[in-house]
């Protein structure tokens, strides 16, 4: 439908996420266009024309896309070196007698797309091993079956690329950012001058491949994310996650997501639209969902407040936020746990003062400052929807540099008096912005907290020290996250060594794809699921001695997959 394809890739439509799915018949005279997503979620693309104040996205929360950004630090350029995956047990479970390299499942990494003529992608023969690309953005060609908009290229078409003098002519999905192929490389690359040149954690898997749109511009421009940084919408992660898991069926193999983007956005309790799609995915048979927990840990972007009874009836908690110069806006989200209400007031660094504001169910209020050029939109929600607790977010735009203070204060009764502040990710600020008390807690970025999911964060396989940016958990709510750690530091990828949890997460993606080669293709446990496998690798996680798990950093301990087939057979 090329109408509804135009709709989903302009500017001037507004992307709604839906939590059911929209039964009305698609026709190319509708003003109409969604896409439905595996009989849960749907996506309507929006008319802004038809919206009064198109400028002011705020409708209700769970339905609005939220943005998700990459988690890497820059590589150090450096020769190849295994150890990542020596000291998670993968290379010793690559050899005989187990042999498990991946052979016969599909490991899907949705990204910033994947460099196809990159050896480390080919058979030995040259063919490539990737099954089929997605490429979200480029429009001349014909997308997958019960999509509207992007390419799909199989393998047939990269294979003929390959053979060609001018493979772009045929498969022209380039990864500019060159992170997506990163990834994919740590998770499946293959074996090169015998593991010597380059080596992936599961070197015979097949490869999956969804380069992502990057967001609309109306997106980008309401949550004053800077030009030149990566940032995708969740609507689009979801139809990858749907296109990914379909190959399951289509090639009646194991599939295995995986995904190192992240996001500050949400509630911190797995409630979102990606994380519980991911969920969904995650306990079905054959298949398996890791995720990366994000590298917020350091950042100083999330903090923990309490109202204890007397500061309920006298007073605040005052949350200060340092912003530095060059700063364009940020959002700021604070949630509160029922049965408490919590109001916000501001005072800017020149002293300017916005009064405590009792919004009602769902409110929107935007103020501006007489001796300042900012403007502060202050949208309420009593009870949102997706999670059941009160939401406050704050849209700071054109900030004053200096100490802004945000005091919180209770309304009625209190009964637990505590709330969460969260800031966006450090890639989606222009300038620095931080809380001057911070906790490193709670900063795994969604969406990691998905329940049935794998959740991984970093550490330092060199010396086995935890990666200090390496988001941690456990959730709002006290649920356990993440499920264990894995290498994320100096880990090494076709450009040299990279750290971050995208790699962490990659690295056990292969990990989950040997052990699926184990249990389901060579039958084994046929019927195992994300949920079965995470115990299994929890079961196995390497422990050290005056540590006490599970803890917030380490979830259950490291990754080991030696462990893991030692506790199967009950060494």
């Amino acid at each position: 439908m090329a109408d509804c394809t135009d709709r989903i890739l302009s500017n001037d439509y507004y992307d709604i996420i839906t939590d059911y799915p929209v039964r009305i018949p698609q026709n190319d005279d509708d003003d109409l266009c969604f896409t439905g997503i595996d009989n849960l979620y749907s996506i309507i693309y929006l008319s802004r024309s038809d919206v009064a104040d198109p400028d002011s996205y705020f409708f209700e929360y769970r339905s609005v896309p939220k943005l998700y950004g990459l988690m890497q630090d820059g590589p150090i350029y450096g020769g190849f070196d295994p150890n990542s995956l020596i000291v998670s047990g993968i290379t010793q479970v690559q050899r005989e007698p187990l042999s498990l390299t991946g052979k016969g499942c599909v490991i899907a990494v949705i990204d910033t797309g994947v460099d196809y003529t990159n050896p480390i992608f080919l058979n030995e023969d040259g063919s490539s091993r990737i099954l089929a690309i997605w490429d979200q953005t480029i429009q001349t060609g014909t997308p997958p079956a019960g999509f509207y908009y992007g390419t799909e290229y199989t393998r047939e078409d990269i294979d003929m690329a390959l053979n060609s003098d001018d493979p772009y002519s045929i498969v022209p999905s380039i990864d500019e950012n060159g992170h997506g192929t990163a990834v994919a490389g740590v998770a499946a690359g293959s074996r090169i001058r015998n593991g010597l040149g380059y080596l992936g954690a599961a070197p015979q898997a097949d490869i999956v491949i969804v380069k992502l749109k990057e967001c609309k511009q109306y997106f980008r421009d309401f949550y004053m994310i800077p030009q030149d940084v990566p940032a995708f919408q969740e609507n689009d992660i979801m139809l990858a996650a749907q296109y990914a898991d379909s190959f399951a069926d289509t090639f009646r193999r194991p599939v295995v997501i995986c995904l190192g983007l992240g996001t500050n956005s949400g509630d911190h309790t797995g409630s979102s639209a990606l994380s519980r799609y991911l969920e969904s995915i995650a306990v079905k048979r054959s298949r398996a969902v890791v995720l990366g927990g994000g590298n917020e840990g350091n950042s100083r972007h999330h903090f923990q407040g309490s109202l204890n009874r007397l500061q309920a009836a006298t007073g605040s908690v005052p949350v200060e936020v340092r912003v530095e110069q060059g700063a364009d806006g940020f959002f700021l989200e604070l949630w509160g746990g029922i049965p408490d209400v919590f109001t916000i007031s501001v005072r800017s660094p020149g002293g300017e003062t916005i009064p405590p504001l009792r919004l009602g169910i769902s409110d929107t209020i935007t103020y501006g400052f007489v001796y300042e050029r900012t403007s502060i939109t202050v949208a309420g929600t009593l009870v949102e929807p997706a999670s059941g607790e009160e939401l406050i977010q704050l849209r700071v735009q054109d900030p004053t540099p200096g100490i802004w203070t945000f005091l919180v204060e209770n309304s009625g009764d209190m009964q637990n008096g505590e709330f969460h502040l969260w800031l966006p990710i450090s890639q989606f600020l222009s300038a620095p912005v931080y809380f001057l008390e911070s906790t490193p807690y709670i900063t795994l970025t969604e969406p990691a907290m998905a329940m049935d999911a794998i959740s991984v964060s970093a550490y330092d396989a060199a010396n086995n020290s935890f990666y200090i940016e390496s988001g941690r958990g456990y959730s709002r709510t006290g649920a356990i996250r993440p499920d264990f750690a894995a290498p994320g530091v100096d880990v090494f990828t076709f450009r040299g060594r990279e750290s971050g949890t995208s790699f962490s997460a990659a690295i056990t993606a292969g990990a989950v794809a040997q052990f699926m080669q184990w249990a389901v293709v060579e039958g084994n446990n046929p019927l195992v699921e994300s949920r079965e496998i995470k115990n299994y690798f929890i079961r196995g996680a390497s422990r050290s001695a005056g540590i006490n798990y599970p803890n917030r950093e380490w979830g259950y301990g490291r990754l080991n997959m030696v462990g893991v087939f030692e506790a199967l057979i009950g060494v």
